[in-house]
């Protein structure tokens, strides 16, 4: 072998270790999972201390996973959502209820599943929307190519106005959203939902291309409809009513489909380079805080701690995160936006640059305990009458940073010493509460003119997701239905009361 012939092979060699190496430093860009429950609360989990719940995956994955304590949502179903998928405050988005329209999604927003398409990801919706219901709000026009949904914001609910859900929808056997047509199903909701999710990120891994699946679920959310055997090991202890059973039953039912799918990733061999995010909840806790809350106060629809803060784990071993570790850092849902746009090296336009106001958690993803400057979060409840925005500007609204949050503008609470929130310090504070108050006004004169949806004119007689059902499968609402459903059949106050 000559001199040449052995330069040349010590080259390539050298040029594979080299290559080898790069590759095992830099992972490919990761397959995303974001698992979101809908009105399960911090406390309805056994590895965060709830006393009868039975969540074997989730404990488990605790322990595989990156947990940020303090992490926040927003107070109710639709906000939270448009806040996820757009990385700023829901309100700059409009959404400032979860009916009367007032849950559409601007179409000025440019969408996290956009963001990630830039970047070659295929991307997937399964579960709930909740973002609009006409053509051009829905997912499927929004940057999802899989769309598995139901309309509206829950199935089976009856409140008259804007519900989209399939007429006479139940969580057992219910008609779905399918890429553009509705499907009458065999099964339970959540059943079907990671089902459909699980075959299609099969296909999607087989072809080769990173995917985005986004599992925003109905359950556990009302009208709590679960087969008994879900349940009923839940009947019979201590506080729990039939219907807290059956909510249980649906957060167990869920736990134990999020394992399946855990599983898949495992058996798949794409566990390690894909990022699995389950957010606990949608909002703060609801039927479940009877039995317990975490020590915390307030519900979903309240801007206490309790109507917000929600468990975060992320798991992502290619990427560095180390399991069962824990980050104090206050956080949010529209973080992971920038976070994931960080992850993926998806390059976004100066326009979209300034609608996103969120922070990357990339940096605390690699050192939990890096240098994370404070920051102050705004939690609003919205749903005031139309036209009484100003009105509404501090009522259920909470303004906060890493130690205090100022509640109704009459409340303050150091999370520190009283994370309860039982003890108004507002007296001995003035210069926190000034300051707070001053970073809020300058907020909420900046999402004055991006309050779109509320003088809204162009409100269809029938939502156009019942329509379509009805040109598909046939049939037509009778006299009475169509009076209940229109727009201007009840007040405000009326509809509101009855979808919450």
């Amino acid at each position: 072998m000559n001199h040449h012939t052995i330069c040349i092979r010590i080259l390539s060699a050298l040029g594979c270790a080299l290559f080898t190496f790069l590759h095992a430093a830099t992972p490919s860009l990761p397959n995303i999972i974001l698992v979101m429950p809908d009105d399960v609360g911090y406390g309805d989990y056994a590895c965060l201390g709830n006393p009868i719940m039975h969540t074997p995956a989730v404990d488990a994955f605790k322990k595989q996973s990156l947990q940020f304590t303090q992490f926040h949502v927003s107070p109710t179903c639709s906000p939270c959502r448009s806040a996820l998928m757009s990385g700023r405050h829901e309100f700059k988005n409009g959404v400032t209820h979860t009916i009367l329209e007032r849950e559409r999604m601007s179409l000025k927003t440019y969408t996290l599943p956009q963001m990630l398409k830039t970047t070659g990801y295929t991307t997937g919706i399964f579960g709930k929307w909740h973002l609009g219901d006409e053509e051009q709000y829905r997912p499927e026009s929004r940057g999802f190519d899989e769309v598995y949904i139901h309309g509206g914001g829950g199935i089976g609910q009856t409140y008259p106005g804007s519900c989209g859900d399939a007429p006479g929808n139940t969580n057992i056997n219910p008609a779905l959203w399918h890429n553009g047509k509705w499907e009458k199903t065999q099964g339970y909701c959540t059943d079907l939902f990671f089902t459909q999710a699980t075959k299609w990120m099969d296909a999607t891994r087989s072809s080769g291309k990173p995917f985005f699946a986004y599992i925003p679920l109905n359950a556990a959310h009302g009208p709590h409809v679960v087969p008994k055997e879900y349940y009923e090991s839940y009947l019979g202890k201590p506080g729990v009513s039939e219907e807290a059973a059956k909510f249980f039953g649906m957060i167990e039912n869920i736990d134990t489909n999020f394992g399946t799918l855990l599983g898949k990733l495992k058996e798949w061999g794409i566990a390690d380079n894909t990022l699995v995010i389950y957010l606990g909840g949608d909002n703060g806790g609801t039927e479940g805080v009877k039995i317990f809350n975490a020590g915390m106060r307030g519900t979903k629809g309240t801007a206490y701690q309790g109507g917000t803060r929600t468990p975060a784990f992320f798991r992502w071993p290619a990427g560095g995160i180390k399991g069962g570790e824990e980050c104090d850092a206050l956080s949010a849902h529209l973080d992971l936006f920038p976070t994931l746009t960080e992850i993926t090296g998806a390059k976004i336009s100066d326009e979209t640059q300034k609608q996103v106001e969120g922070r990357s958690l990339l940096s605390l993803l690699k050192n939990p305990k890096v240098d994370w400057p404070d920051r102050t979060l705004v939690h609003h409840v919205g749903r005031w009458e139309k036209g009484n925005a100003e009105q509404s500007k501090y009522s259920k609204c909470a303004i906060q940073n890493s130690r205090f949050t100022l509640v109704n503008n009459a409340e303050l609470y150091d999370l520190k010493a009283d994370p309860g929130e039982t003890h108004n310090v507002i007296a001995e504070h003035p210069d926190v509460v000034a300051s707070l108050r001053s970073t809020y006004d300058q907020g909420w004169t900046e999402v004055q003119p991006l309050l779109v949806n509320e003088v809204v004119t162009n409100v269809p007689k029938i939502n156009p997701m019942k329509e379509l059902y009805w040109k598909q499968f046939g049939g037509e609402p009778d006299a009475k239905t169509l009076e209940k459903m229109g727009p201007k059949s009840k007040s405000d106050s009326k509809r509101k009361k009855t979808a919450e």
